[in-house]
């Protein structure tokens, strides 16, 4: 094991056992573990107007691009759904998952739009560039509310089994699909479930601001990726309406609307000192049922009765980073 300072400054564990390209050819970048960040002195994220907290909500529109046998998959997905995680029975269909699924995108879609319109917000939306072009209508209605948008792959499924030239090809159909679709083109990339390439085929792929497959602090930072100053926003896993499938203990509106307000409130508490920024992140299967929205629209209303907060999106989030703290020398995808 080693240790060196990366790019911006933090000090970056190394560890020896990687794979390594062959001796005549430069080492591609892999990810590394970090386990210093900014420590006790975090930066000042100089939110406007002197926010306390970024509060960015998410809807992650995944329906249709999940695993399935009529998508050429081996099996039907497992994951996210009122059904527990199960094993699935290779080549076979599983209606109860499709049609879970199909909720998300015939209703719950619909009704998240609309409790944050009813409040004058536009989220952002993860997209899955395969679930989008089965329903176009979604992406119209993503331009009519003036939502951004980020690549959340072409297919949600787990990118660390498909090759490098494959994982290349769908970043490519993931950005043309949401640029046709929506008039505009992404400038955020979120996987999910990346491979050790994600990061490194979204700097060579080229126009994105930033990524978010990690999960390591409240605030952006910079990554060197192959020479290229690269900027991480961080999702959340925790801040999540996934808990609601993943077997946590999450059951009810009520209790979700707890966890997001003690967290909005110990971060709007300490950023009086060190502001920081929130990801609440949503499904439109999950939160999208009646018996959970409710928690969501508490949350909000809880989130606007508040002074001190700048509620944005994630390019936004992205945008104000790139002008207020720079990033270390080096080549910036805002620059190409």
């Amino acid at each position: 094991m080693k240790i060196r300072p990366d790019a911006s400054g933090m000090k970056e564990v190394r560890s020896d056992q990687l794979t390594r390209a062959p001796a005549h050819a430069a080492p591609l970048y892999v990810p590394q573990r970090n386990f210093e960040g900014y420590g006790p002195t975090p930066p000042d994220p100089l939110w406007p107007n002197r926010a306390r907290i970024a509060v960015n909500f998410v809807i992650n529109y995944e329906e249709g691009a999940e695993y399935s046998v009529l998508e050429g998959d081996g099996h039907a997905e497992v994951l996210l759904t009122e059904v527990p995680p199960y094993i699935a029975l290779p080549g076979m269909r599983d209606r109860n998952i499709e049609s879970l699924y199909e909720y998300g995108s015939r209703v719950g879609f619909w009704r998240l739009l609309d409790v944050f319109s009813q409040r004058q917000i536009a989220p952002t939306i993860y997209v899955v560039g395969r679930a989008l072009e089965l329903n176009p209508s979604v992406g119209e209605k993503i331009a009519e509310a003036g939502c951004d948008t980020v690549c959340h792959g072409w297919r949600w499924i787990d990118y660390q089994f498909m090759g490098e030239e494959s994982e290349r090809e769908h970043i490519a159909r993931n950005v043309e699909v949401i640029e046709r679709l929506t008039g505009n083109r992404p400038l955020g990339w979120y996987t999910g479930r990346p491979s050790l390439n994600t990061r490194r085929l979204v700097v060579e792929t080229g126009g994105f601001l930033f990524d978010s497959d990690d999960y390591n602090d409240d605030l952006p930072y910079w990554v060197d990726v192959g020479g290229r100053t690269h900027l991480v926003i961080p999702h959340s896993f925790d801040t999540n309406d996934s808990r609601f499938a993943r077997g946590s203990g999450l059951e009810t509106a009520d209790q979700f609307f707890t966890y997001l307000r003690d967290a909005f409130d110990w971060l709007y508490s300490e950023g009086a000192e060190h502001s920081k920024m929130m990801t609440v992140s949503l499904h439109c299967r999950l939160t999208g049922r009646p018996g959970r929205i409710r928690g969501l629209s508490r949350f909000i209303d809880h989130v606007l009765a508040h002074d001190w907060v700048w509620v944005c999106q994630r390019t936004a989030i992205a945008q104000h980073w790139l002008r207020t703290h720079a990033p270390p020398v080096g080549t910036t995808d805002a620059e190409r």
